[in-house]
């Protein structure tokens, strides 16, 4: 075992299902932790290297963690659908996996529980899910991760497609409202009604955000993975934004942290630092694009070098444990009654940057396992 999944092991082991180790948001704020995006993001990883390393004990940490919070009749604890935050939708997607290997129905019914979140989750005037309850008309670049994966794979699996075209305008929106032409990033969130106090003139924040880029990324991969093979025009689509993306990326890797950074147009400036989720992130775009063939090739070799300067900067040891560090804690944009959370370059820099939180453990793990299938020929 490498030091790699000596890391994960003692993650896990001093994880609980009520009481992770990664879920720092929650530990910091006191809350009793409950059904979440940044666990799902782990149970994805750790199913990952179960799939590659054939490790039982992976598999075993996630149907036991899962089982937690989902009860029989396939409601979920601590989730409210009332809330519409399509965060909740994103620890779905393990459900399809552990619905296979046991098959528990309590799994499948939760699926369809999340699956119905979908089909009454407010839209913007283009069609596009509000992002939560509390932020009306809003599209944030996160929410394509949260929600887009699990929507493609359930109408994948279980509908033969029949919501592509609702995807794919989603996506289609983002990228005519949402990319910035001059930098060619995107920006962090966009307000279809002009009326939140961070929207500018054409309704979007100020500054791209790494870590939104990210999960834009991520789920622009991870989407088009998940397509049936006669869907050509949709994939068509998705991989002529993610080339586009993956070259407008190119020039933000700064050349000495090997990394991307916070505020990722803003390099060297005062408190900008090199970000690990967000550029786990881009990595794992990079790595995981050039092994399907939605990107070219060589950026498999971008996406390694990426996740080296991760690994050189921010991966350390303390009395024997090894500790990822470099990772923001949270960033976000409002509501009204949290104006701190603006958008503005001062916000961003001013969060937290902790230590082992999934947002950027999960990722790193996603970008690890796609090195190993590297290695691997027989598992792609």
């Amino acid at each position: 075992m490498n030091n790699i999944e000596r890391y994960v092991e003692r993650i896990m082991a001093e994880s609980t299902p009520d009481k992770p180790l990664w879920n720092i948001e929650k530990i910091q704020q006191g809350k009793i932790n409950g059904w979440n995006y940044i666990d799902g993001c782990m149970m994805n990883a750790l199913l990952n290297l179960h799939r590659i390393t054939g490790e039982q004990r992976y598999y075993d940490f996630v149907e036991n963690f899962l089982s937690y919070y989902v009860f029989e009749d396939g409601s979920l604890r601590g989730y409210r659908e009332e809330d519409y935050n399509l965060d909740n939708i994103c620890e779905g997607r393990p459900l399809f996996e552990v619905y296979r290997v046991s098959g528990k129905e309590k799994y499948r019914r939760a699926m369809e529980v999340l699956h119905g979140q979908l089909l009454r989750q407010p839209r913007t005037k283009e069609g596009s899910f509000w992002h939560k309850a509390i932020y009306p008309n809003q599209v944030w670049l996160d929410g394509l991760y949260m929600a887009q994966v699990f929507y493609t794979k359930y109408t994948t699996e279980f509908e033969n497609g029949a919501a592509y075209e609702d995807i794919r305008r989603q996506f289609r929106t983002v990228h005519e409202k949402m990319l910035d032409r001059e930098t060619g990033l995107y920006r962090h969130g966009y307000d279809a009604s002009g009326k939140a106090f961070w929207a500018g003139e054409n309704g979007c924040s100020q500054n791209p955000w790494l870590r939104s880029l990210g999960w834009f990324s991520a789920a622009l991969i991870d989407v088009t993975a998940e397509l049936k093979p006669e869907a050509e025009d949709f994939r068509r689509e998705m991989t002529a934004i993610a080339g586009e993306l993956a070259a407008n990326l190119l020039p933000y890797i700064d050349e000495d942290s090997g990394m991307l950074w916070q505020v990722p147009n803003q390099v060297g400036r005062a408190g900008n630092y090199p970000e690990t989720s967000g550029s786990a992130m881009v990595a794992y775009f990079y790595l995981k694009g050039a092994r399907l063939g939605i990107l070219d090739g060589r950026y498999a070799q971008v996406g390694a070098k990426i996740f080296e300067s991760i690994c050189s900067r921010y991966l350390t040891e303390t009395d024997g444990k090894l500790n990822l560090g470099g990772i923001c804690l949270v960033a976000g944009l409002g509501p009204e009654n949290n104006r701190r959370r603006d958008g503005s370059y001062e916000y961003y820099i001013s969060e937290p940057v902790v230590e082992n939180d999934a947002k950027g453990l999960a990722p790193f793990l996603m970008c690890y396992t796609e090195l190993l299938l590297c290695e691997r020929k027989d598992l792609q």
